[in-house]
C-alpha cells in the first residue's frame, strides 16, 4: 500500500523501516531539507500548509498518518477530503492543545493534575493563589521535551516565567509529587480492534526522554491505566499508535498527556516485543490484523540526545541492538537510541550496570543510577 506521512523525521523513518517488508511504499511531506526520513523514501520538501504538495502527497497515498502532532489541523481536514488520514483530525485537536487535553481527560473522568487557564498577568496570579505553589506554566500549544515550560516556586519565579513565556495561551498546572513516571503504548485499528504493551517505566532529565523500561513493575496499574487508554481509543475513534503518559502517585494514576502517534517511550517494542509498535501503527491504518503486544523478556531504551557514541563499543554487548536516525548531532537533539534486551529483569539490570560503566559519559547524566529500575522518584 502507498503511505504518506506527514512529517520526515526519526519517527517517518521507523514507520518506513518497519513497512518495507510487508510491501508497504512511502512519501514523506516535510520542510526540513535534511529530513531523516528523506534518506529511505520520497520527500516532497514543502511547508505543511502548501496545498499543491498536499495534493501531491494525497495523490501518491492510499493512507496518510502522522509523525508528529504539531502538523495544521487545516491540513489533515484538507487531506481527509481526499484520503484517508489515520489518526483524524479530531485526536490532533485534543493533542495540540494541553487545554483541551486536559478537559478531554476531565470529560471521561481520568485524572490530571490541577489546572487552569492562563490568559494575562494576573490570571496567573489568581490561578496560583488557587493552585498554590510548586507549580509548571505552561504554553497550551507547540510544547515537547520539555519545551514551552517553567516552574514557579516562588513570587519571583512567577514573574520570571511570565517574561518567559506570556503573551500568548498558558496552561498553569499544580505540581503532582509522583514517585514514578510510565507510559501505555495502545493501538487500535479501523475495525476497532486494539492492543496494548506493556507498561513502559520512563525517566527524563530537563523535560527529555532519557531511558525507558518495559515491562514496568507496577502491580495494578495496568488494568487502572489500559482502562483509560481504552476510554480515548473509542471516545476519539482513534486510529493507530496512541501514546499516553502517567504519573504514578501513592495508589493513583494521574494522566499527563497524550501523543496521537508512535512515541520515543515505545521504541523498545522494535527490539523487544513480537510487534513493534511501527509495524503495529502500519496494520491499524491499513487494517490489516494487529500483531501481539507481547514482551520477550525484558527490555531497556537508552536515547541518544545530542551526540551518539562509538557504535562498535555499544555493539560490544551482544544484547545492544543499534538505531541510528542519520541526523546531525546538535545539542538537545535526539539522534538515536540503543535497545538492550533481556529475558528477565534481573539479567537487564546487570546488562545495564555494564553497559552504563562503558557509555555513561553519553547517558546525558543520567548516570547508572538511572538503571535501577526497583527505584522511586
Amino acid at each position: 500500500m502507498k503511505i504518506g506521512i506527514l512529517g520526515g523525521g526519526q519517527l517517518a523513518r521507523m514507520l518506513a523501516l518497519a513497512g518495507y517488508p510487508l510491501g508497504h511504499s512511502f512519501t514523506v511531506l516535510d520542510p526540513a531539507e535534511d529530513a531523516c526520513a528523506g534518506e529511505l523514501c520520497h520527500h516532497l520538501c514543502a511547508k505543511f500548509d502548501d496545498r499543491d504538495a498536499l495534493d501531491e502527497l494525497a495523490a501518491r497515498s492510499e493512507v496518510i498518518t502522522l509523525d508528529f502532532e504539531n502538523v495544521p489541523v487545516d491540513a489533515v481536514e484538507y487531506l481527509a477530503t481526499r484520503v484517508p488520514v489515520r489518526p483524524g483530525a479530531e485526536a490532533l485537536t485534543a493533542s495540540q492543545d494541553r487545554l483541551t487535553e486536559k478537559n478531554l481527560f476531565t470529560e471521561l473522568g481520568i485524572p490530571t493534575a490541577p489546572y487552569l487557564a492562563i490568559d494575562d498577568r494576573d490570571g496567573l496570579d489568581r490561578a496560583i493563589k488557587e493552585l498554590g505553589m510548586p507549580a509548571i506554566l505552561k504554553t497550551r500549544r507547540l510544547g515537547y521535551d520539555g519545551k514551552g515550560q517553567a516552574r514557579i516556586e516562588s513570587a519571583d519565579d512567577a514573574e520570571a516565567a511570565w517574561e518567559k513565556l506570556g503573551g500568548q495561551p498558558l496552561l498553569l498546572e499544580g505540581l503532582v509529587p509522583f514517585q514514578r513516571e510510565f507510559s501505555v503504548i495502545a493501538v487500535r485499528s479501523v475495525s476497532g480492534n486494539t492492543a496494548m504493551y506493556p507498561l513502559t517505566e520512563n525517566r527524563h532529565k530537563d523535560g527529555i526522554l532519557v531511558t525507558s523500561f518495559a515491562p514496568a513493575s507496577l502491580p495494578g496499574f495496568d488494568k487502572i491505566a489500559y482502562g483509560y487508554a481504552d476510554q480515548l481509543l473509542r471516545r476519539l475513534n482513534y486510529v493507530g499508535v496512541l501514546a499516553i503518559e502517567f504519573f504514578a502517585k501513592d495508589n493513583q494514576v494521574i494522566a499527563n498527556e497524550m501523543a496521537p502517534r508512535v512515541h520515543n517511550s515505545g521504541h523498545w517494542t522494535i527490539d523487544g516485543a513480537v510487534t513493534s509498535q511501527f509495524e503495529n501503527h502500519l496494520r491499524a491504518i491499513t487494517d490489516w490484523p494487529l500483531g501481539a503486544p507481547r514482551a520477550f523478556g525484558a527490555a531497556a531504551m537508552l536515547n541518544w540526545i545530542g551526540a551518539m557514541p562509538d557504535p562498535a563499543t555499544a555493539l560490544s554487548y551482544p544484547d545492544a541492538h543499534w538505531h541510528d536516525y542519520g541526523k546531525v548531532p546538535r545539542a538537545g537533539r535526539k539522534v538515536g537510541h540503543v535497545n538492550i534486551t533481556s529475558d528477565n529483569i534481573v539479567n537487564l539490570q546487570a546488562a545495564l550496570a555494564k553497559f552504563a560503566m562503558a557509555l555513561g559519559a553519553h547517558l546525558q547524566g543520567a548516570g547508572a543510577d538511572a538503571f535501577n529500575t526497583s527505584r522511586t522518584h
